[in-house]
């Protein structure tokens, strides 16, 4: 299976738009926030053309939250790794900390990933940090666009994808750390 990249799509803030909007009319009371993430949430970054979402929660698992998502046509993304992000080395917490859960878009959407993750915990902050740091420096992004393309062809999976992006993510993060300490940068309020 080959990793395809692509250059940044004005589009994307579109579809996270209108993903959004869904996510929130099925959710109901229980969203507390969406919010655009990932590679496709930075302006001027190279992305897999698929759309990554958070949304935050109170509590999981939130029944409300997964039977409304489930009934407008969303499905429940299975594995291990959709349970928990990535826990960084430099974290000494209890890893539930990182808990989550992955939906997919109904199929007749652009491909997403919807992060469910619970407010002030430390994935939350982890995933708006990431996206505003690469957006302010464009250094870093132009270096970790570099890195992705470098990556993708050389591995055959997106499991290994993300095996070798993840412990690189921590060391773009320690910078990203630097810069929100610098800087004064807060995640959004609710």
């Amino acid at each position: 299976m080959d990793i395809e990249l692509t250059q940044w799509q004005e589009s994307w803030a579109k579809d996270f738009g209108e993903l959004a909007a869904r996510i929130k009319t099925a959710g109901g009371p229980s969203v507390l926030r969406v919010d655009h993430i990932g590679s496709t949430s930075v302006p001027g970054m190279t992305a897999k053309d698929v759309i990554d979402v958070q949304v935050i929660v109170r509590q999981l698992p939130d029944e409300k939250l997964e039977n409304g998502l489930l009934d407008a046509g969303f499905t429940r993304s299975p594995g291990a790794h959709e349970l928990r992000d990535h826990v960084p080395d430099s974290w000494d917490g209890d890893p539930s900390a990182w808990d989550k859960c992955v939906f997919r878009p109904p199929a007749a959407t652009r491909p997403g990933n919807v992060h469910v993750r619970i407010a002030g915990n430390p994935n939350e902050r982890y995933a708006l940090l990431f996206r505003d740091f690469l957006t302010a420096d464009r250094g870093c992004r132009e270096a970790w666009a570099c890195f992705k393309q470098r990556l993708a062809p050389e591995v055959d999976t997106l499991n290994a994808y993300g095996r070798v992006k993840d412990p690189a993510s921590d060391v773009l993060m320690a910078a990203a750390e630097r810069w929100a300490a610098s800087t004064g940068w807060q995640p959004p309020r609710r």
